[in-house]
């Protein structure tokens, strides 16, 4: 019932009146009483109001980053290509904020709430999670980040996070980073890595490698078509594979006055 929710005690019945009538004996509720439609009237304006309050936080982190007009890469690549290291590189050199969707995942799936125990599961069994709850982990890092350039690293890794991102978020990427990797050389390097992370794992990675090739490489042939990847060999060595990204996150009009100096030495 409407009234049980109430955060204060009632009067006793005997002490109600109705706008007109008699006392009011058999309930303090009468299907008609103003007091009825009264609490009514209340239980269903909170209703409404907590509905638009998670509805307005949710336009509120797009609008703050529509505002931000942040500078978006995507480091996409299977698991084991060296994404994470190769961020780490671009952070140190170029001064993009790392992003990484596992990583926001991971730090969600232990914080406790209600999406950790379905981020748990779907992990171990190497599935994607959906759009809704990666970006807005993600939405919420970039609008609270004091750096206006993001890697999002490992994301999106199918289509439909792809076209979520950009209708939610009404952002683009700059272009894509694909570190292309032979899947041997990817399992290869994580089982060796020993992060001691759960889903390091023989059965696990071969998952996230059929995961990959299946959802994650037409999200980068449909970049590709656009113009925006940008593709490096990442099962060389990782000092020669940065070199190889540095070469795309070096300004043009630094790499302009490098061949100017050249010039001039000639």
């Amino acid at each position: 019932m409407v009234f049980q929710v109430c955060p204060y005690r009632l009067p006793p019945a005997s002490n109600l009146k109705a706008s007109s009538g008699p006392l009011i004996k058999s309930s303090p509720f009468p299907p008609f009483s103003p007091f009825s439609f009264k609490f009514k009237r209340v239980s269903f304006e909170v209703t409404i109001l907590q509905m638009g309050t998670t509805d307005t936080a949710g336009k509120d982190l797009t609008s703050s980053l529509v505002e931000k007009k942040p500078k978006v890469v995507f480091v996409l690549g299977g698991p084991g290509s060296g994404k994470g290291t190769q961020c780490v590189n671009i952070f140190q050199h170029f001064g993009y904020e790392h992003l990484s969707a596992g990583d926001l995942l991971r730090a969600e799936k232990d914080s406790g709430s209600e999406n950790g125990t379905m981020i748990q599961n779907m992990m171990n069994e190497g599935k994607i999670v959906p759009s809704e709850v990666t970006i807005k982990l993600l939405q919420k890092a970039m609008v609270e980040s004091g750096n206006d350039k993001f890697l999002i690293d490992g994301f999106p890794r199918n289509e439909e996070n792809r076209a979520a991102f950009e209708a939610v978020t009404k952002i683009e990427p700059e272009f894509v980073l694909f570190l292309n990797c032979p899947e041997e050389e990817m399992e290869r390097r994580i089982l060796n890595r020993n992060q001691g992370r759960e889903d390091d794992n023989i059965e696990t990675i071969r998952k996230r490698l059929k995961v990959f090739l299946e959802s994650t490489l037409p999200v980068i042939e449909y970049y590709k078509a656009k113009g925006k990847v940008r593709e490096i060999d990442a099962a060389k060595p990782v000092g020669e594979v940065f070199e190889d990204v540095k070469v795309i996150f070096t300004p043009k009009v630094e790499k302009l006055k490098r061949c100017c100096c050249c010039c001039a030495v000639l």
